[in-house]
């Protein structure tokens, strides 16, 4: 079986999560820069056998997208031309960065980690991951 990725996009670095071959396990993976993010996918996708990627759907509380919105959908664009067999999902992202932060102080890391933002974003991208599989798994 293949496995799910999922990407945490930011403007300036997105964080990346993947799940076991049996998707059973959501795991952070990394962060790079969102410059270098095609480049990073090309090459793993070389390496390892994906054939769905969530990217996270950025909401505000009132529901309405934010302002980053554009910039994704750039992005699954330009991901859906070069991969066009990919299949992609959204899945919404709010408050996986806070959920993130509460995870790594109750995982016991140190400020001095819990401050390189990369962290962070793997964590999130994680969370995004989790909760897209829950939502799969209750259908």
């Amino acid at each position: 079986m293949s496995r799910i990725l999922a990407i945490d996009y930011g403007l300036k670095r997105s964080g990346i999560a993947i799940t076991d071959p049996l998707r059973l396990i959501a795991s952070g993976l990394t962060s790079v820069k969102t410059s270098d993010l095609i480049t990073f996918l090309t090459d793993y996708f070389i390496e390892e056998d994906v054939d769905l990627v969530v990217i996270g759907l950025p909401k505000q509380m009132d529901n309405s997208l934010s302002e980053s919105e554009p910039a994704i959908l750039k992005f699954i664009a330009h991901l859906q031309n070069k991969f066009q067999d990919l299949k992609i999902v959204r899945h919404d992202e709010r408050f996986t960065s806070k959920m993130a932060n509460k995870a790594m102080i109750s995982g016991g890391l140190k400020k001095s980690k819990r401050r390189e933002k990369g962290m962070l974003d793997k964590i999130s991208a994680a969370l995004i991951l989790q909760g897209y599989m829950a939502s799969i798994e209750s259908v």
